[in-house]
């Protein structure tokens, strides 16, 4: 569309798996980012909350620590700010940098911090 955003952008966005995996499989862009705001289907996943598609994504080889052009966040920082544990939870277990900074200086720790999200602080500790 005309922010840049593709299909895979979209279904990553809304949760919708089964059309992740589709795309996927037809060699849609894992890595591409929109003219908006600069976040790639993995950021969108991770910023509402999609536990399954953050870990299709990431099977089929998404960049963990990836920043938004906008922010500076990585998926980790936006799942840390919008309170999504289980998300958290599977981007730690594969590796995701729980020191990474935005370009604020500020870690998934903050995030979570600042916005009040006790459980995400707790996994992020």
């Amino acid at each position: 569309d005309k922010e840049g955003r593709t299909p895979l952008s979209w279904a990553s966005e809304n949760g919708h798996e089964a059309v992740v995996k589709v795309l996927l499989d037809k060699g849609a862009d894992i890595e591409v980012k929109d003219n908006f705001y600069g976040r790639t289907p993995l950021l969108w996943a991770s910023t509402n909350g999609y536990e399954a598609v953050v870990k299709v994504l990431l099977d089929k080889g998404a960049d963990i620590e990836v920043k938004d052009s906008s922010y500076g966040q990585t998926p980790l920082s936006w799942a840390s700010e919008n309170g999504h544990e289980a998300v958290v939870k599977v981007l730690l277990d594969k590796g995701a940098d729980v020191e990474a900074k935005d370009k604020e200086g500020r870690t998934p720790l903050w995030w979570a911090s600042e916005i009040g999200h006790e459980a995400v602080v707790k996994v992020l500790l």
